[in-house]
């Protein structure tokens, strides 16, 4: 029981447009718009979609879906989920068909307070991805999902008891620098799928820090950075490599105002892996721009 992995994010935005752009500029989705309504789907790897944007008059997420392996754990974790006292709808038909899964359920997360959906049965598309720049892929495969997502949470304890003990998650590892204190937790072998920071003035919990997106290789990440440069994408890190998880990446802005961090070569985790405690998010680089 428990999820599997980070299976796709939905969001309101309120310039499409730029979204589009960005997204197709910086990071190579191929964009599928539906034959009914004004949603767009962006694709990164064999399933029908990972993001949906939905035109909106502010930015926020609609969505936030966890895949789990089977439908018997799907059924299990949306029991678990009750046991806790949330409410929790079966996703109609309709919502299905949106979403292109077989089945979900969706709740409002207690902690962190964001629309969440697990589901079972993503659909991989019979036609290859068609990235709409010259990249390699995203590493996606080996059950390891879309990549990880970050959030400021009120409170740290009661999250990550909710997490693992209903969600099943795992602590990674943790990292105390300046006034951040961070968890990093795992579903499956990439390093962390979700990682939660601690609120501080200005950074409320239930915001959303970033998402992470791997390439599959360290030059498609370096030509990301120059790309970046040259569509002058608000950058929040330029370059650099993380103690705990050894990502490559940068850090940009979105046109909603979160963050998305362009990465390649995340650790993963072993079976004799080892929680480690560490005193900066950096090897090396992930400085503010100049």
């Amino acid at each position: 029981m428990g999820v599997s992995a980070l299976g796709y994010v939905a969001l309101n935005v309120s310039q499409p447009a730029r979204w589009v752009e960005f997204a197709t500029g910086l990071f190579g989705v191929e964009v599928r718009r539906r034959a009914k309504g004004k949603a767009l789907d962006l694709r990164i790897d064999e399933r029908h979609h990972r993001f949906t944007l939905y035109p909106a008059k502010t930015d926020s997420m609609a969505a936030l879906g966890w895949e789990v392996a089977t439908m018997a754990d799907l059924e299990s974790l949306a029991e678990a989920l009750r046991a806790e006292g949330i409410e929790v709808a079966a996703g109609s038909a309709a919502l299905c068909e949106e979403r292109k899964v077989r089945a979900l359920y969706s709740f409002h997360e207690p902690h962190i307070g964001v629309s969440t959906e697990i589901f079972y049965g993503a659909l991989v598309s019979n036609t290859p991805w068609a990235p709409s720049r010259g990249v390699s892929g995203y590493n996606t495969g080996n059950g390891l999902g879309l990549g990880h997502i970050v959030y400021w949470v009120k409170d740290m304890t009661a999250t990550i008891a909710f997490y693992e003990r209903v969600m099943g998650f795992r602590i990674s590892d943790t990292i105390a620098w300046d006034d951040n204190d961070a968890i990093f937790m795992h579903c499956n072998p990439r390093h962390h799928s979700l990682a939660l920071v601690a609120e501080a003035p200005g950074r409320p919990g239930g915001r959303l820090n970033h998402i992470m997106l791997e390439a599959r290789t360290l030059d498609d990440v370096g030509y990301g950075f120059d790309i970046a440069k040259d569509m002058k994408i608000p950058m929040i890190f330029e370059m650099g490599k993380h103690t705990n998880d050894h990502m490559h990446s940068f850090y940009v802005v979105t046109p909603s105002g979160f963050g998305m961090e362009y990465g390649f070569g995340g650790r993963l985790i072993s079976e004799n892996w080892e929680i480690r405690h560490y005193d900066q998010p950096m090897l090396w680089g992930h400085r503010p721009p100049v």
